[in-house]
């Protein structure tokens, strides 16, 4: 999960002086052991993802594929997941409460446990993106009886102050439960690259029914398979 300064360059796709000069200035997370700067992959892709910047999902474990990973796809986590319409909640908490309870889980999942990790990693900082759409997830993925990552798609009743960067309330969750840390990043670096592609925003913003979100899903994936580098498709 650690990893140096010229790895991150390479995922930011930047000059190592960027990277300095992000975490100076923009609050890009790193922390100095034995006077060498070290990165969490999973907060730099949170961090990315927040500011809409374009990251190389390939070289994230699993790849674009996520094969080895067992994260499929991005359509086959909606799919598992499932789209909701019409979640209930007025303020942060009751909404993350409400999408919750909607997660396919088995009934072994403690979900006030679940809900209380959430709360704690909004606190750390939000997980708004912006444009209204917020994704909330457990940073280190609790070990469930789920076979691979899943994420449900909420549409809220009402706006809900969140906390995003560009101050506008959240109207849309794209909440994530992940078996493992590879799956969770290979799931979410696929999210990030989709919540970048006008068709499949579009057909979230216009709140269509979950067969065309679903096959917008299923494009980005398409998309990201085409983008592999033939090496790493096997």
């Amino acid at each position: 999960m650690q990893i140096g300064l010229r790895e991150a360059a390479g995922l930011l796709g930047v000059p190592e002086r960027t990277v300095e000069k992000w975490i100076r200035e923009d609050s890009l997370p790193a922390v100095r052991v034995g006077g060498q700067l070290r990165f969490n992959r999973t907060e730099i892709l949170e961090w990315a993802t927040s500011r809409r910047m374009t990251l190389s999902s390939v070289l994230f474990p699993g790849g674009a594929r996520g094969e080895r990973t067992g994260a499929g796809g991005l359509e086959r986590a909606i799919r598992a997941g499932g789209i909701r319409y019409g979640v209930k909640g007025a303020a942060r908490h009751s909404v993350l409460a409400a999408a919750l309870s909607l997660m396919p889980m088995p009934d072994s999942a403690d979900r006030a446990l679940l809900l209380q990790v959430m709360e704690a990693r909004e606190a750390m900082g939000s997980t708004g993106i912006g444009d209204g759409i917020a994704i909330p997830h457990v940073r280190n993925p609790i070990v469930l009886d789920i076979p691979e990552p899943m994420i449900t798609l909420s549409f809220l009743e009402r706006e809900v102050e969140f906390g995003s960067l560009d101050g506008r309330p959240v109207d849309t969750l794209f909440m994530m439960m992940s078996p493992t840390v590879d799956s969770h990043l290979a799931i979410l670096s696929r999210l990030a690259f989709a919540l970048r592609q006008p068709a499949f925003m579009e057909a979230v913003a216009r709140r269509c029914p979950e067969t065309e979100i679903l096959s917008q899903a299923a494009s980005v994936d398409l998309l990201l398979l085409s983008r592999t580098p033939p090496g790493r498709q096997g």
